[in-house]
């Protein structure tokens, strides 16, 4: 009997593989497009991915062969062309137009700078990052700057090469008093940075002209927020800081201190000694002290994450532990969309050409929000794969369809939004990439399976075009993984 299944199963493969179709190749990278009046070619409906890509190579001529990837109607081709005409009832009959593009390639790792407490945020300085951008100011190759703030409540500006520039001072001289969880390049010259001390800090950042010494000076300081600060969003074109507190609300600052109002006395260093028996912690510098341009409040529970529109600024968005995210007009403070969810919300990115805002989320995923009013359903995707809460998330800086994410389960995971697949929760996503914590391998524990990541959990990444891939966490490293052109561009 298992003759005839095996020489029937035999005979249906082997018909599958005779059967052809028309595929037009096609692809949006100039340096790797067919000529153009290369036209449709009759092709076996049983070829796969492996097969498509020798064709592809054998046509451009390549001496060595290229990976490919290949798009069916924007998403991944997972599997034979047969098995992908039959799952969308699409007759062998049309002419099929498949786009290629380069495949994966995995991002290596490059470096990891040591501290000695818990890193709770990065940031790049580079050519291509934001805060050289606004300042139109030239980082050349191999003088990029990081900047991490640490759970020991200092901020460090570190060269690329694993060194040092400079170091925030200590709270007596006008640093921060606990733990710093968000930190950001705001210029070249500027940084701002903000934690459990429920204080943002505005510095000034210089450096010598060696490039091997640097000083972090403390500029302002802005009161306004009763409990933790956990994220910082900047927009230096207008001067704009928005910040997400645990007190339920999200903090709107100027940068500027001619703009800001003066801060609360009762948020004041000098009430909190004056309402307690404890000793003011005398600093020896004079800092100015200013307060918010407005507080939004109308979240129930700690606000993760708030963020500027990507192309309005007067408009800010924000996550919150209360399932929900909401839509802000920064020029009259007032809510304007409410869009809830069925998890707590922990972090989040704009996808502007998608229309789309990206939240990690306490289930483990991650969910893809339409926030425009003229949306019908909640969730337009879910991202799933990793195995605890998602806490970071950033942009591909090369590609509209690529976001990264860091998570409490020790890993990255690189995402392309094509490459998807349809079930009963509707359009899911899976990672293209995983990326996994240095110090494990070091240790000889990578394939240690830890309980949630515990001892690795990554709290904050960032994806610069001229640096990589930039991320840290509870092992007390930033970690650098690089690779050229990761996802092909759109």
């Amino acid at each position: 009997m298992n003759g005839v299944h095996d020489s029937t199963s035999a005979a249906a493969s082997s018909q599958s593989a005779q059967r052809q179709v028309r595929v037009q190749l096609i692809s949006k990278q100039e340096d790797i497009a067919l000529p153009e009046n290369t036209g449709p070619i009759l092709v076996p409906t049983g070829l796969r991915r492996y097969a498509l890509s020798t064709l592809v190579n054998n046509l451009l001529a390549n001496d060595k062969p290229v990976p490919f990837e290949f798009l069916i109607n924007g998403a991944f081709l997972r599997t034979s062309i047969d098995e992908y005409l039959t799952a969308n009832g699409i007759s062998a009959e049309t002419t099929l137009e498949i786009e290629y593009i380069r495949a994966l390639i995995p991002p290596l790792h490059i470096a990891s700078f040591e501290h000695d407490d818990w890193v709770g945020s990065v940031d790049v300085l580079s050519a291509t990052s934001p805060a050289a951008s606004w300042a139109s100011a030239v980082v050349s190759p191999g003088q990029e700057r990081i900047l991490s703030g640490s759970y020991d409540g200092l901020l460090r500006v570190w060269n690329m090469s694993s060194q040092i520039v400079a170091t925030s001072p200590s709270p007596a001289d006008g640093g921060h008093s606990a733990s710093i969880k968000a930190a950001k390049f705001v210029s070249p010259n500027a940084i701002v940075s903000a934690g459990i001390d429920r204080t943002v800090r505005l510095w000034k950042y210089t450096e010598s002209e060696d490039g091997f010494s640097g000083k972090i000076s403390p500029q302002i300081e802005l009161y306004g927020h009763k409990s933790a600060i956990n994220s910082l969003a900047v927009h230096a074109p207008s001067n704009r800081i928005l910040s997400a507190s645990s007190d339920h609300s999200i903090g709107f600052w100027s940068t500027k201190k001619s703009d800001a109002p003066a801060a609360p006395e009762s948020l004041l260093p000098s009430a909190a000694s004056r309402s307690s028996k404890r000793r003011k912690l005398s600093t020896s510098v004079s800092i100015p002290q200013r307060g918010p341009l407005a507080l939004l409040s109308s979240h129930t529970a700690p606000v993760s994450s708030a963020i500027f529109d990507t192309n309005d600024s007067t408009v800010g968005y924000s996550t919150s532990w209360d399932h929900s995210l909401r839509t802000w007009d920064l020029v009259t403070a007032a809510l304007v969309d409410t869009r809830t969810t069925s998890h707590s919300l922990l972090c989040l990115e704009h996808l502007p050409e998608h229309h789309l805002l990206a939240t990690g989320t306490s289930a483990r995923h991650i969910t893809l929000i339409d926030p425009r009013t003229s949306a019908t359903t909640i969730s337009a995707m879910t991202l799933r794969g990793h195995t605890n809460a998602v806490v970071s998330l950033s942009r591909d800086p090369n590609s509209s369809y690529g976001l990264i994410s860091g998570s409490h389960d020790g890993t990255c995971r690189i995402w392309d939004m094509r490459s998807t697949k349809t079930d009963k929760d509707g359009v899911v996503g899976e990672s293209v990439y995983s990326i996994t914590r240095k110090s494990l391998e070091e240790q000889g524990k990578a394939d240690v399976k830890r309980v949630g990541g515990e001892g690795v959990k990554v709290f904050s990444v960032c994806w610069d075009r001229s640096v990589g891939i930039v991320s840290a966490g509870e092992d007390k490293r930033i970690q650098i993984n690089r690779g050229e052109g990761v996802l092909s561009s759109a």
